[in-house]
């Protein structure tokens, strides 16, 4: 049985009143808080249930994976742009050549807020970030001769 998933969406409209960058991050903010709400209410066995993702049938399990690879992907992608750009960059999913390197080389997680509070105070003080220790000592990666 395919069943409809409401109560998962957010309810606000998508666009906040204001069409500002601290604005979409507060909406943005305040949309996943209430899904999160949402899915922590639901019991195990809901996951295992059946959703409809475009033109077929799949657990709702799936359907979060195939989210969670999708957006990483697209994240990989705008980090690949930025270091074109020449643009330091703060942890993601781990350590970067701006925190240090490689992981086996102990380099720090450093994310660019510690939270959402953070966050929001930065963007309200012009976006003062946490500092970057750059790459460290050793080679930010395992290639050979780099």
């Amino acid at each position: 049985m395919v069943s409809d998933d409401a109560g998962i969406e957010a309810g606000a409209p998508a666009l906040p009143e204001i069409e500002s960058r601290l604005d979409f991050i507060k909406r943005y903010a305040a949309s996943s808080a209430e899904r999160l709400d949402a899915l922590r209410s639901r019991p195990e066995s809901w996951w295992e249930g059946e959703t409809r993702f475009f033109d077929t049938t799949r657990s709702r399990a799936w359907v979060v994976v195939r989210r969670i690879a999708h957006t990483s992907h697209h994240r990989g992608q705008q980090m690949a742009m930025l270091r074109m750009l020449n643009r330091d960059l703060h942890s993601n999913y781990g350590p970067t050549s701006d925190t240090g390197g490689l992981p086996q080389n102990r380099a720090p997680v450093v994310y660019a807020y510690p939270d959402l509070e953070g966050l929001l105070a930065g963007e309200l003080a012009g976006g003062r970030k946490a500092m970057l220790p750059g790459p460290g000592e050793r080679p930010p990666t395992e290639r050979p001769g780099s």
